[in-house]
């Protein structure tokens, strides 16, 4: 393409000879000049428009590229440091020996020019002792007017280098650094191939001014891409790095931060995992951005899983979160999700603070919209809430979300809910809940944080079983207990946890009858560990108490803190259990000779 001529220089004006000639050149010099400074302050302006339309470096470093060439020059490429990719402050100030570190960001060529430059993506490679390495260090431009032998080596890493430049005709080069802020960030290099005029005095001055534009909107990206990574890590610190163990669950979750880094902050997930192997799942969104809303994140998921822990029922973890919210003092308020799995009765609980509804997904694929009453979101004051407890099939995949994943701005939410089924049914969630590839999908953007949360219900295996009996509400109560825990732990093969655990049961049945009403139910449950629970009617949670030497009572909790690995209580709809947990043998494994197997015994 035939290059503009204020670029090359101005044409020499007609005229006459002599002094008409003379003084024709005097008169028509400043007129010529005025013209060539338009038209540069105009491509300028142009430049402003076309480079850094993107807070990316990447396709900032592609814009540089692509408008200079082939208006400039016939060959452009951009290097920008490796700190700079990687979101720091220190850019290359000349003290080190070693030469910076460089990445290549973009290449730009007329067509037919091959100078095989560094693949965009991989590290530039420059010689040491280069024309790259004094522009970085100085910290100013570099030009070469006309190129001769020892030029080529200093431009070029390889005698193979130098040869294809010599080939291609390149006869004028020139580097600039980007620096902006006082950061050196990296440089754009330039070259002139075949008849185009060298570059000039004035051509550095013009691409000084267009580079040091640039630098700036590169910085920009760089300190946005530092400020999202910042918040990212953030809220990637207060959710939960792994899974506990889930006793017929599988799950499986994707936190997707928004790309705007003000957006990000707000959304959460946990997985806590229950006494008797039940599973707590847990989603929720916190209404701003940023980092006050991270921070508020964090405090909440703090208090939900240390409340979840206390084996709160769905429905009073939201009120007590309720309350902890309006407690803040960033007077914020959230919505959230919790879901409490029984894989022993194949049930989930769950409860709803003004979050979009979960989907349940059926063994055949057909997925639904679950009716939990939505109740009102945390902080607002608005209590109770009102739990739903749904049977779930073998096979049966509960999807939680929040709202970053359906969120659109040109759809309206039901149809945004509508692809969500759809999608959902198709089984992406289960393919590594690729946000992504669900938001593409159903047509929403990334203008928020979206978690999605998918738990699959599955049979438990042979190292799961559950025992449970009805006991009499008489002293007969403790002596059936303790033949219960006996035949059934010799069934399990744990003959050696039936003395402890006899003990164990004595204990909270004496409890059940003298501080409960009566006892109503045993279950003894095997899972990663053996569970021991005791029912009654009593509204009382029990408490360990001091006990003198001279007192007859008080010492049973005490005994059972001490031979178990962890004990509890939590209150039901009909009152209250209490249970224990203590290790299985590490010889047990997945032994196992009865019935009982992931199914509750008849007796």
């Amino acid at each position: 393409m035939r290059e503009r001529p204020w670029l090359r220089g101005a044409d020499r004006p007609p005229g006459s000879l002599g002094g008409g000639r003379r003084a024709l050149k005097g008169a028509v010099r400043p007129v010529t000049e005025a013209v060539r400074a338009r038209r540069r302050l105009a491509w300028l302006n142009e430049a402003g428009t076309r480079i850094g339309t993107t807070l990316d470096l990447r396709r900032t470093a592609e814009e540089l590229a692509g408008f200079t060439v082939p208006e400039l020059a016939d060959g452009c490429a951009v290097d920008l440091l490796e700190s700079v990719l990687r979101h720091q402050d220190a850019g290359h100030d000349g003290s080190s020996p070693d030469p910076p570190g460089l990445r290549a960001m973009a290449v730009a060529e007329v067509p037919g020019l091959d100078l095989a430059p560094d693949p965009v993506g991989d590290p530039s490679l420059h010689a040491p002792d280069g024309l790259v390495r004094r522009c970085l260090t100085d910290r100013a431009p570099v030009l070469v007017t006309e190129m001769r032998g020892s030029d080529f080596t200093a431009v070029a890493l390889t005698p193979a280098g130098a040869d294809r430049m010599r080939a291609a005709g390149v006869h004028s080069y020139l580097a600039v650094p980007l620096i902006a802020r006082g950061v050196l960030l990296g440089l754009a290099d330039f070259v002139r191939t075949g008849s185009r005029s060298p570059f000039t005095r004035a051509d550095v001055a013009l691409v000084r001014e267009l580079v040091t534009r640039v630098a700036v909107y590169i910085d920009n990206a760089r300190l946005y891409g530092r400020e999202r990574e910042h918040v990212v890590t953030l809220q990637r610190a207060l959710l939960p790095r792994s899974s506990p163990s889930t006793p017929g669950l599988d799950v499986t979750s994707c936190y997707d931060p928004a790309t705007d880094p003000a957006a990000v902050g707000g959304d959460w997930f946990d997985v806590v995992a229950l006494p008797s192997g039940r599973t707590a799942l847990m989603v929720g969104d916190v209404m701003g951005r940023g980092l006050s809303a991270a921070a508020t994140m964090g405090r909440l998921r703090t208090v939900a899983r240390t409340l979840m822990a206390l084996d709160i029922a769905p429905e009073r973890l939201l009120a007590r979160l309720d309350l902890a919210a309006r407690d803040l003092e960033e007077d914020q308020v959230a919505t959230c999700l919790c879901a409490v799995y029984d894989p022993y009765g194949s049930t989930f609980r769950v409860a709803s603070a003004g979050h979009p509804p979960p989907l349940l997904t059926g063994a055949d694929g057909g997925a639904v919209y679950l009716d939990v009453p939505a109740g009102a979101p945390l902080g607002a004051g608005v209590i109770p809430y009102d739990p739903v407890e749904r049977p779930v099939p073998e096979g049966a995949r509960l999807t939680l979300y929040t709202d970053g994943l359906i969120r659109s701005r040109t759809a309206a939410l039901a149809d945004q809910l509508e692809r969500l089924r759809e999608a959902v049914a198709d089984g992406l969630p289960e393919d590594g809940t690729d946000r992504a590839a669900v938001a593409e999908r159903i047509g929403g953007d990334r203008s928020d944080d979206a978690i999605v949360l998918v738990a699959r219900a599955r049979p438990l295996g042979p190292s799961c079983g559950v025992h449970v009996r009805r006991l009499p509400p008489d002293g007969t109560a403790a002596g059936q207990a303790r033949t219960a825990v006996r035949e059934q732990l010799v069934r399990w093969a744990l003959d050696e946890l039936v003395d402890t655990t006899e003990l164990v049961v004595s204990e909270l049945v004496g409890n059940a009858l003298r501080y409960g009403n009566a006892p109503g139910e045993l279950r003894l449950l095997r899972h990663e560990r053996l569970s021991v629970e005791v029912s009654d009617s009593g509204p009382d949670l029990p408490q360990i108490q001091h006990a003198d030497v001279s007192d007859e009572s008080g010492r049973g909790l005490q005994l059972i803190n001490m031979l178990c690995r962890r004990w509890g209580s939590c209150r039901t709809p009909g009152g209250k259990v209490v249970w224990a947990e203590q290790d299985l043998p590490s010889r047990a494994g997945t032994a196992g000779r009865a019935s009982g197997r992931g199914r509750p015994d008849p007796s």
